[in-house]
This record gives structure tokens, C-alpha cells and sequence, in this order.
């Protein structure tokens, strides 16, 4: 698999000769502020309304609703992803991202206009719209823009924005509702996304494609497969969510909304066969590379659900801890991510991209198995530790594997092949707080069940009861106050053996589907960054 390799997907050996290599010399700095402030908004979005909702439902209602002000937003990322990115290979990264920031802050203005909690969710939703095209385009352009072997530092940038937006993200929500009113939550993205409008508009040129930017112009969008992908991951991601909350898994809402997503899958499967330029193309799961990076990422959003959901419960109801001290512990991770991926480069130049990932992955793996190894209690420096090095090993996981997959592809599928590693992702994620919320209900239910008969009248029975009620222990004795404890402790503990299951399933997929060496395109090659494959 080394070697020149000329992929050109739909287009044929069009997509080479329209293609152009990076810029001469680093992208402006007012470029690369745009995308690190089209990140922040992105990444703050999903994070800053989480400690506000109590204000936010205090004044509009909707107690039963709220769920889907998080749930709304991320369908609409997830579901616009791969549409986004054959948009942004069709027309260019411009205008598309342009789209997608114009989106996000009439949406943000919206919401901040919101009279009643449909109308927020619906608006969250018109974010979500945006959000799906700064996720990925802003990913594709920093690829554009850095030749393979500076890519490292401009991700390890991005993933920093991502890092520290996610660990601010609630404080700053809690503050702006405390304060001036939960409304400032979303009118504090209008400066942002005003700057980087214009920086984008004033500083960013595309790279030129000659004659086929007038092809492009030309090209026909494959609307009713759009529309198929929107269904299908719509109802599938509206299963996931609301499945075990709002209904049974096996009830009737839960089984016709699967039912209905498989429907859509198939629909969506026929309608791309047939057209001329399909939003997901069938070169996505049918190189080796592309496909094995999908299912390894798909693992990566799997296996994220066990710090970023379980975590902050286990270092409140077994640690002690308050929800700031709870919150380090999980942001340690976030530290250690972003420096161990701006330095991977150093490890998959001598190593190759495969192994490097494999390294990370098999680490990241040896990390979560390590974790129910704890004693009880333990000390908070015990799981931040863990964190800190998961961080690490997940830094030489993801990053050579999004570079490998960026330059393995021309121009015009760049965008497309980086927002499929993104959907898979999303999706995995999505998987993951399905499946790892059903373990963690069917093991907390399983201890509570096994409770002395001296304490089990009295014992909450779902695992939010139980944290509320560890939040205010006066009202049980301090032996059901230590079994419930103990009884968090092992539920968690098998949550992190499920998420090491999910990373021996992205290790399996990196050995068995990714070759030895990930192939380098010609546009790539082109612009001089090396040799052989990576």
C-alpha cells in the first residue's frame, strides 16, 4: 500500500488534475484564529447550557423536554456531517464554512430570543445546523492548509480550543446565568462568530483548482440522499438518546424508530447507488484505510462515554468530591490530550501511522482495565492519574489516524472522507451512552437487588436517585450510605471494562483493516511532504 496512490474516487482522474497543493509558506494568522474561534464556538455550544438549565426551565418550563436542548443540538451536528462534506468538496471550504457560522449565530440569536422551551430546543436545533459545518470544515481546511508534517501542531491547536472550551464550558454557562440571565449563553457567541465571519471573509483564499472549480459549480446535489442520511441518523439518533428514558427499550416507540432507521439506511443505500455525485460515496468504507479509520473512531466515541458521563458521578458519589473537584479530575484528560498529539508526529514519522495508532489504542486499552484495579475508596489523585495517561495514549490514537485518512485523499475528498470519521464518531458516541447507560442501569439495579434486607426499603432505585441521594446523605444510615457507594463503584468499574472492550474493538479493526502503511495521494505528494506511505 505505499507508493504514489492516485485515489480519485467518483470524479476519475479529474479530481487530480482540479486539485491544488497547499499554500507556499504557513496560512495567514488571522486564518488560523477564524478556525480556532469557529471551534470554540462549536465546541463551547455543547458544553456552557449544561449548568444553566435550571434557570433555563425556571423560566421557560418544559422540565420534561429539556433533554432535547443537548440531545436536538447533537442530532443536528451528527446528521449534517457527511452533507456538509461533500458540499464543502462540491463548492469549496469557503462558502460552505461561511454557511455554517452564518447558521449557527442566527440560531444562537434565536435561542437567546427563545419564548417557551419548544421554541429553544427548535432553535438549538438551527445550531446544530451550523455546528455540523464548523465541526467538519473547519477540521478540512486546517488540513488544507498545513502540508502532512505541520498538521500535528495545527491539530494539537484545535484540539486545545476543544479541550479548554469543554472544561470552561459549564463554568462560564453557570456564571452568564447566574448573572446577567442564561440568555447571554447564546449572546455571547455573536461577537465571536462576528470576528471570525470577518476574518474568514477578509483573509481565507482557497487554494486555486483551475477549471474544475466551474465543474464544481456545475455539479448536482444528491438532495433525496440527503434527505435518506437526515432519516436514518435522525430516527437512529433519536432511539439512542431517548431509549431507557423517555420509553422501554423494547417498547413500541424504540422498536418502530429502529425500524424506521434501518428502512431509511436501506433507502439511503439504493438512492446513493444511483446517483452521480452521492453525499457518501461508496469509496468511504470500500478503501481499507478510510474504513478502518471509521470503525476505529466509531470505537473511540464508544469508549469516550466512560470518562465524560460516568466519571464526574463516580468522584462525586464514591470520591466525595464537590462537582468543581469532580470536574478536574475528568479535565486532567484534556491536559495530556492535546500535548501528546502535537507530539505524535515524532512517533508515526519513525513508526508509521498504523502503529502509532496502535499504540495509543493498546495503551488507552491497558489504562481503562486498570481503572476497577482502584481501592476503595481511594484518593482523587488515583483516577486523575488514570486520566492524565488515558489523555496521552488517546493523543497518539486519534490524531495520526485523522492526518493519515487527510492525506491519503485529494483535495476533493478530503472533506468528505474527514466528516465520515467525524459521523462515526458522533454516532459511536451516541452507541455508547445507549449501551453504557443500559450496563450501568442493569448493574446498579443488579446491587441494589443483592442489598441486605435491613437497608433495601430504603434505597433509591436508578442510578440519578442514587446520586441525589449521596448528594444529601442525611437522610440514610452510614451503612446503606457505604453500600450505595460501593454499589457506584462497581457499576462504573464495569463501565470501564466495556469501555476497554471498545478499544480492543478499534485495535481490532486497526490490525485487521489498516494497512501497514497508509497510502500518500499524488495532490499530497505533490506539494513535496515525503515519501512512500505514512
Amino acid at each position: 500500500m505505499s507508493g504514489s496512490t492516485r485515489h480519485t474516487g467518483h470524479g476519475g482522474p479529474e479530481a487530480l488534475r482540479t486539485a491544488g497543493p497547499p499554500p507556499a509558506g504557513p496560512p495567514p494568522r488571522p486564518v488560523v484564529a477564524a478556525l480556532m474561534l469557529g471551534m470554540a464556538l462549536a465546541a463551547l455550544d455543547s458544553t456552557i447550557i449544561a449548568t444553566a438549565v435550571p434557570q433555563i426551565v425556571g423560566d421557560l418550563g418544559g422540565f420534561a423536554v429539556f433533554s432535547w436542548l443537548f440531545s436536538g443540538y447533537l442530532l443536528a451536528v451528527t446528521v449534517t456531517l457527511p452533507v456538509y462534506g461533500k458540499l464543502s468538496d462540491t463548492f469549496g471550504r469557503k462558502p460552505v464554512l461561511l454557511t455554517g457560522i452564518a447558521l449557527f449565530l442566527a440560531g444562537s440569536l434565536a435561542c437567546a430570543a427563545a419564548w417557551n422551551m419548544a421554541a429553544l430546543i427548535a432553535f438549538r436545533v438551527v445550531q446544530g445546523l451550523g455546528g455540523g459545518a464548523l465541526q467538519g470544515t473547519v477540521q478540512t481546511i486546517a488540513a488544507d492548509l498545513y502540508p502532512m508534517r505541520d498538521r500535528p501542531r495545527i491539530q494539537a491547536r484545535l484540539s486545545s480550543v476543544w479541550a479548554a472550551s469543554s472544561v470552561a464550558g459549564p463554568a462560564l454557562g453557570g456564571v452568564l446565568a447566574a448573572g446577567v440571565g442564561w440568555r447571554w449563553i447564546f449572546l455571547i457567541n455573536l461577537p465571536v462568530g462576528a470576528v471570525a465571519l470577518w476574518l474568514i471573509v477578509r483573509h481565507f483564499t482557497e487554494p486555486q483548482r483551475g477549471a474544475g472549480r466551474a465543474l464544481d459549480r456545475r455539479s448536482r446535489i444528491d438532495w433525496p440522499g440527503a434527505l435518506a442520511i437526515f432519516a436514518s441518523g435522525g430516527l437512529l439518533l433519536t432511539a439512542l438518546v431517548q431509549g431507557g428514558v423517555a420509553w422501554g427499550w423494547l417498547s413500541v416507540p424504540s422498536l418502530l424508530l429502529f425500524a424506521g432507521s434501518a428502512g431509511c439506511a436501506a433507502l439511503t443505500v439504493l438512492i446513493e447507488r444511483r446517483a452521480a455525485e452521492p453525499i457518501i460515496p461508496g469509496w468511504v468504507w470500500r478503501r481499507r484505510p478510510l474504513c478502518a479509520v471509521n470503525l476505529a473512531l466509531g470505537a473511540l466515541g464508544l469508549l469516550m462515554v466512560a470518562p465524560t458521563v460516568f466519571l464526574p458521578t463516580y468522584a462525586q458519589a464514591v470520591l466525595g468530591l464537590g462537582p468543581t473537584a469532580a470536574g478536574f479530575v475528568l479535565s486532567v484528560m484534556t491536559l495530556s490530550w492535546p500535548v501528546s498529539a502535537a507530539l505524535s508526529s515524532r512517533v508515526y514519522t519513525r513508526l508509521g501511522i498504523r502503529n502509532c495508532a496502535v499504540l495509543g489504542i493498546a495503551a488507552a486499552g491497558a489504562i481503562l482495565l486498570a481503572f476497577p484495579l482502584l481501592p476503595y475508596p481511594g484518593a482523587a489523585w488515583q483516577p486523575a492519574l488514570i486520566m492524565l495517561a488515558l489523555g496521552a495514549a488517546l493523543g497518539l490514537f486519534q490524531l495520526p489516524l485523522i492526518i493519515g485518512i487527510q492525506s491519503s485523499v485529494g483535495y476533493r475528498e478530503r472533506g468528505t472522507a474527514t466528516a465520515s470519521i467525524l459521523f462515526c464518531r458522533q454516532v459511536g458516541q451516541s452507541l455508547g451512552a445507549a449501551l453504557f447507560g443500559a450496563l450501568a442501569n442493569a448493574t446498579l439495579n443488579a446491587r441494589l437487588a443483592e442489598a441486605p434486607s435491613g437497608i433495601r426499603g430504603g434505597l433509591p432505585d436508578d442510578l440519578d436517585a442514587v446520586s441525589r441521594a449521596l448528594a444529601h446523605p442525611g437522610a440514610l444510615t452510614a451503612q446503606a450510605t457505604d453500600y450505595l457507594r460501593r454499589a457506584v463503584d462497581t457499576t462504573v468499574d464495569h463501565v470501564y471494562l466495556g469501555a476497554a472492550a471498545a478499544a480492543a474493538l478499534a485495535l481490532t479493526a486497526l490490525l485487521v483493516l489498516a494497512p501497514r502503511r497508509f497510502p500518500v495521494h499524488a495532490d499530497v505528494r505533490s506539494a513535496g511532504e515525503g515519501e512512500g506511505g505514512a
